[in-house]
């Protein structure tokens, strides 16, 4: 049976390889990037451009070996989180106990939990005793969470469905009870091995992690393409034809020209330099090019509990109920008579003992201190779940005395079904009862009629809308034969029916100080918030208003589903909150469906064309995280792997940090392929202008311009850092748009136009010698035509990095990148020195012809300065019509979803 199995399953492996350094240089050589850098290389040694062709296969080289050391040192990261090999004690059919390698297990193995734990080597249904495990690898819960046995039934199993009797791969079990003959371990069955495993889907999403669907990339491609194809090939060989020269090599070499080989470099700068900013701050981003994503944010939702408000909670008080009604509120558990009340609230938990110290969730922590009871775990020479002593005599309230109860079976909280129930047994089995614990709603629907107070629904009403997390308690008691040694217990089925209602546990969640601020930036800059809550409606309203998501003059919109009968169609009802309290009134189905379809799931933002941001504690937001454009953990834990961004700070003050610095890479990643598109549109120019007068660019000028000159120009661009408040208007995405393409098409008439200018300058002179038209490109060098375009365009590749390098409104204004005006400084000081001076070595190197007329040169400059003085008002002129055209379009969609 076990070898079909095997057969049937594999191995029980999470296998990620390693990569040989080889294959992945030929993978990473592959990338349509360096295929086509190769193919320039190639095609500038065949042209003889030796010295440009030598750097650039340099600078390829360091960049593919840092590329390729950096996937090499994720992959053996990743390798060693997924590889799990260890020995464990397994039944197979002959229900003999036998230690085998975790590589051998298969669906369907009965696996032994000894009582010190493990690191669990696969997916698995607990079928006997308890354990306790740290999930935070899966959840990023840093707390232990108690694992109870599998209900008998005949359902089909689910992990999801059954996560509190499921074990997952990867989870570190730390204690294991109550299962076996002996009672010191546990018993489970495999379900899962290998990628099937929770781990193993884990690991699956790192690797092939979900796709970047951005507008900027794509039309990025579609620039350069329809750039390289067709504006730059056609002229050229248009030109080169009637030149009668090699078509295919300069035709190529248009090419080359029009895609610049340091585009992609460039590009990654500004999200480095952002990532970098993110990091002084506390946070961390495992893909940097999500950082632009996060820059078209246009709604953010947000966890309630851990996120927005405080992560513990606070007994706020108690309250007892029963047919004659509610008692007076008692604030403090610990105050309580002796009774069902005080005993349920002290045993209905799944608080447990390791080593000394109390463990489980904060709820039930609160809960159970404040009752002053005391967890052990000896209940006399019986092993059982937990034992709760009640406090020394002399510290109970006054009345009789309570006494130790032991808890002998669990039935966890499950979301689903929304409560949690526990059996306890008394000294010496006297008496035994069931409790239990869960949603008002859920526990009432449970108990008897008569035993719930009249005015349960106007007290339930009363604190939620007062922000409290409520509770309600109930019991039973139970046959008197069971006891501490019964073999056999109870269903849930007949422990969660017909109780007896208790009362009411009011425990209270305080925002996060830093919560109203941030919502109320994000309010300022148009930005949609929304919270994701499990919780009762009316308390996640009250927080919503508490942190200023939802204003005093808004009102709520209630939505109320009824699924699909026999007897009627499903239905939604819209009901609105009334302020003076006179009750719901219904309203048209039609007139709400937008607005309430945008407080829906985030998959549903999808389809009212939202950029999403999810931000969470990273407990039970995993899911959430990786569903959202952008995912923002709080956590630390290695649940932060689900989402792109992580924050050592716990509370939500990141996000506008976040999106400031998305809204600074993208407009920085925007001006920078606007420059490098300019960049090679001015050389563009200036190699078309020289090849219509019978020469080129020499290699030592090209050399010039694409290395010192740009290269360090755009790579500084980036460095001045966003603005330090958030604008109404958010930045543009499609490089494909009116206002972007004018501004380029504007930009390159100026520089066009410039350049012919200054070359019809030179020719008018009367001291112009025209060129030997019987020679070609770089064997006419020097010459007076080229010295007039060398010397203009040197001057429009700083004039253009200034223009497009614009700050307003979401980068800090030019003057604090310091750098970047220090490196112009310095360009414009060695252009003019060109220009204006004969260099010795500098102006032979770069083949430039002496010009001594210095009445020209001053005007060459005068052109320049022109040229910037032309170039700046297009920019500001189209820059304003783009910023116009964005906050109207932004206000009008505001006005239509109903936030303005």
């Amino acid at each position: 049976m076990y070898y079909f199995r095997s057969r049937i399953y594999g191995p029980n492996l999470i296998d990620v390889p390693v990569k040989p350094y080889m294959q992945l240089l030929f993978e990473e050589v592959l990338n349509p990037f360096y295929v086509f850098q190769v193919f320039s290389i190639i095609l500038w040694s065949i042209d003889d451009y030796y010295v440009y062709a030598i750097c650039i296969f340099i600078l390829s080289i360091i960049s593919i070996s840092i590329s390729l050391y950096e996937t090499r040192k994720q992959s053996v990261i990743l390798h060693n989180m997924a590889r799990l090999v260890t020995n464990v004690t397994i039944r197979r059919n002959s229900g003999v106990e036998e230690c085998v390698n975790s590589l051998e297990l298969v669906p369907g193995d009965c696996l032994i939990i000894p009582q010190e734990g493990l690191l669990l080597p696969c997916d698995a249904a607990l079928l006997a005793g308890e354990c306790l495990v740290n999930e935070s690898m899966l959840t990023g819960e840093s707390l232990p969470v108690l694992k109870t046995p599998l209900l008998a039934g005949e359902r089909k199993f689910s992990s999801e469905s059954e996560r509190r009797h499921t074990l997952f791969c990867g989870t570190q079990l730390i204690q294991a009870k109550g299962g076996g003959l002996r009672g010191d371990c546990a018993i489970a069955v495999v379900t899962s091995t290998g990628f099937f495993t929770a781990k193993g889907n884990l690991v699956s999403s790192i690797l092939y992690p979900q796709p970047i669907n951005f507008r900027f990339y794509r039309d990025a491609a579609i620039f350069l393409i329809i750039l390289a194809a067709v504006i730059g090939t056609i002229y050229s060989i248009v030109v080169l034809f009637r030149a009668k020269v090699s078509l295919v090599i300069r035709s190529l070499d248009i090419v080359t020209i029009v895609v610049p080989p340091a585009l992609p470099a460039a590009l990654t700068a500004g999200t480095i330099y952002a990532q970098n900013r993110l990091k002084r701050h506390g946070v961390f981003c495992i893909s940097p090019p999500r950082i632009n994503v996060f820059g078209k944010v246009s709604l953010c939702c947000f966890d309630k509990t851990g996120t927005l408000t405080e992560e513990g909670l606070d007994v706020w008080g108690v309250m007892e109920g029963g047919p004659t009604g509610f008692s007076e509120l008692v604030p403090e558990p610990r105050l309580l008579l002796p009774g069902p009340m005080l005993s349920g609230l002290a045993c209905c938990h799944t608080v447990t003992l390791l080593r000394g110290q109390t463990l489980g969730e904060p709820l039930e922590l609160k809960m159970v201190e404040s009752t002053g009871w005391v967890l052990d775990a000896e209940f006399g020479h019986h092993k059982v779940l937990a034992v709760m002593r009640p406090p020394a005599p002399h510290l109970q309230a006054q009345g009789s005395i309570s006494e130790a109860v032991a808890i002998v079976q669990r039935f966890p909280f499950s979301s689903a079904l929304q409560r949690m129930s526990v059996v306890t047994v008394a000294c010496e089995g006297r008496s035994a009862f069931a409790f239990i614990k869960g949603s008002p709603e859920m526990v009432v629907s449970l108990c008897r009629a008569e035993t719930v107070p009249e005015h349960f629904s106007s007290k339930l009403h009363s604190f939620s809308s007062e922000g409290l997390r409520v509770l309600a308690l109930g019991y039973k008691p139970l046959d008197s034969k069971l006891h501490v040694n019964a073999t056999v217990f109870v269903h849930r089925e007949e422990v969660e029916k017909d109780m007896q209602f208790l009362g009411l546990l009011m425990m209270k969640n305080l925002v996060k100080p830093e919560s109203a601020n941030v919502i109320n930036t994000l309010r300022l800059a148009h930005l949609r918030s929304v919270m994701a809550t499990g919780d009762n409606i009316l308390t996640a309203v009250n927080v919503a208003k508490s942190c200023g998501m939802i204003l005093s003059k808004e009102k709520v919109i209630f939505v109320n589903a009824t699924p699909h009968t026999d007897e009627s169609r499903p239905t939604l009802m819209f009901s609105l909150e009334d302020e003076e309290a006179t009750g719901l009134q219904t309203y048209n189905f039609l007139k709400f469906l937008f607005k309430s379809l945008n407080k829906c799931v985030i998959m549903l933002f999808y389809c009212c064309s939202y950029r999403v941001s999810m931000c969470g504690d990273g407990a039970n937001d995993c899911g959430a995280l990786q569903a959202a454009d952008v995912g923002v953990s709080l956590s630390e834990a290695e649940a932060s792997v689900a989402s792109t961004f992580t924050s050592k700070t716990e509370n939500i003050s990141c996000v506008p940090l976040l999106i400031r610095e998305g809204r600074c890479s993208l407009v920085t990643s925007f001006s920078v392929f606007r420059y490098m598109a300019l960049y090679s549109l001015i050389q563009f120019c200036s190699v078309l202008i020289l090849y219509t007068m019978h020469t080129t660019l020499g290699d030592w000028q090209f050399l010039f311009f694409d290395l010192p000159l740009v290269t360090l120009l755009v790579f500084v661009m980036g460095k001045g850092g966003p603005s330090n408040e958030l604008h109404p208007c958010r930045p543009p995405a499609s490089l494909l748009s009116l206002p972007v393409l004018a501004s380029i098409f504007l930009h390159t008439c100026m520089i066009f136009l410039g350049q012919l200018g200054a070359l019809l300058i030179t020719t008018s002179q009367d001291w112009y010698i025209p060129l030997n038209s019987t020679v070609f490109g770089k064997e006419n060098l020097p010459n007076m035509e080229n010295f007039s375009v060398f010397g203009l365009s040197g001057f429009q590749y700083i004039i253009i990095a200034v223009v497009v390098t614009k700050g307003y409104p979401h980068k800090k204004p030019l003057y604090y990148n310091v750098i970047f005006l220090i490196l112009v400084f310095i360009l414009f000081a060695l252009m003019t020195v060109l220009v204006v001076f004969h260099v010795p070595f500098l102006s032979p190197w770069l083949q430039l012809y002496n010009i001594p007329d210095m009445n020209f040169k001053m005007l060459l400059i005068a052109v320049a300065a022109l040229n910037l003085l032309t170039c700046f008002i297009v920019e500001v002129s189209e820059y304003m019509k783009l910023f116009n055209s964005l906050l109207w379009s932004n206000s009008d969609y505001i006005k239509t979803v109903g936030l303005a």
